[in-house]
């Protein structure tokens, strides 16, 4: 007989229950590059919606510039991304972001390597199995009472995307299909790393 799960109600200080951890590299005025890591994204056909935190240098380039890549970090990314997740762009750091630190050059802190898109000026990071480049279709931004003496809120953007670049060792041999064997992403899991695990079988739309 089945018996139901004991439960409890909680309320837990963040909802991160497990979502890819993005890089999102955008141009800074002066023309270098910034790296934003997060995860609140998801996507559907060719688009991907992001939440970004307010008084990010991000999310001001993401406004100035309208176009990123998205860089979808691997499991064996995770010390480059933990070591940029305490810096920022802005210089001084937002008064909201404690033990944030300003970091002009995040690609030489992270150990990463830049290469040019094909379509938008913000480059994509080499080390990342998947870069997607992407143009803001959408954006608004939502007051949160919670944030009301930092961030003041957050943005949701509905970007396009419109070139995808693939490590050719995460693509089945002649297709267009990225292989779910061979990509290893990295989550986000309740502000713990975690990868992909056992496989554990596939839809019936899955194609490979």
């Amino acid at each position: 007989m089945y018996r139901t799960p004991d439960t409890l109600v909680i309320h837990p200080s963040i909802l991160y229950f497990g979502t890819p951890v993005v890089l999102i590299t955008t141009r800074n005025p002066d023309g270098s590059a910034n790296i934003t890591p997060m995860s609140s994204a998801w996507a559907l056909a060719d688009r991907v919606v992001i939440g970004l935190s307010g008084g990010g240098q991000g999310l001001a380039n993401l406004r100035r510039e309208r176009e990123c890549v998205l860089n979808l970090a691997s499991e064996d990314m995770h010390e480059a991304v933990e070591r940029l997740a305490p810096t920022t762009g802005r210089n001084p750091p937002p008064s909201w972001k404690h033990g944030y630190r300003h970091e002009a050059d995040k690609f030489a802190l992270g150990g990463l390597h830049a290469i040019q898109a094909r379509a938008v000026n913000a480059p994509r990071i080499a080390e990342c199995p998947l870069q997607l480049e992407a143009r803001v279709r959408l954006e608004f931004f939502r007051p949160l009472d919670a944030w009301c003496d930092s961030a003041e809120g957050y943005a949701i953007f509905e970007l396009e995307v419109i070139h995808v670049h693939a490590h050719a060792d995460v693509v089945v041999p002649g297709t267009q299909h990225i292989d779910p064997q061979a990509y290893q992403p990295l989550f986000y899991l309740f502000r713990h790393y975690v990868g992909r695990g056992a496989a554990l079988g596939k839809t019936f739309k899955a194609e490979v």
